[in-house]
């Protein structure tokens, strides 16, 4: 796998680089993503980035209204994500981000060679529950699930991923993410 040079202007030549530690949490809205992705990146003292946050004010009140995201309200959504992932990875950067389709993936991975994804697996009944228990502190509707999962193209076969069943104790998933940080060479050096 590629690995990429960062440096900066008081670089010494020939001095040891770190690879870049970033790390996406994906998965269908009602995973947690979010919850899992903070809490990790506390743990590893890294920033965390909320990629709802970076979604446009269009692409925020076509959810409110029931409305399911296209590829094409995805894009700069995405492009702005990878700048970010990229802006952040020498120091350490834990993304929440649905990534959702594998074409999605590619183009974080695009931004940080090594990037890698935990994805948090959650069954369609529990994630309709747990976003209709948000109410209406959140702008997703519990009626946008069934799109997540249509949209949904599971990284089954994909490198650098670390598959979790969201249903677990939050602090048994943070474990198991730690862990195989800790082991994975495309995180951690």
């Amino acid at each position: 796998m590629q690995k990429i040079a960062l440096s900066s202007p008081d670089a010494t030549p020939g001095a040891a680089v770190r690879p870049p530690h970033a790390v996406v949490v994906m998965g269908v809205s009602g995973c947690g993503k979010s919850t899992v992705g903070d809490m990790l990146a506390r743990r590893q003292h890294w920033a965390f980035v909320e990629g709802d946050a970076f979604h446009s004010a269009e692409n925020h009140a076509k959810m409110r209204a029931g409305v399911p995201l296209t590829d094409e309200d995805r894009a700069s959504w995405l492009a702005a994500l990878g700048q970010e992932l990229a802006r952040r990875a020498a120091d350490g950067v834990v993304l929440s981000c649905s990534a959702l389709k594998r074409a999605y993936r590619q183009q974080l991975r695009a931004h940080v060679p090594g990037l890698v994804f935990i994805w948090l697996e959650v069954g369609r009944d529990a994630a309709h529950q747990r976003v209709a228990g948000r109410g209406d502190r959140h702008f997703f509707p519990a009626t946008l699930i069934d799109s997540q999962f249509a949209t949904l193209e599971p990284p089954h076969d994909e490198a650098g991923l670390l598959h979790l069943d969201s249903e677990r104790p939050l602090e048994e998933l943070l474990a198991h993410a730690a862990a195989w940080l800790q082991r994975n060479p495309h995180a951690h050096p």
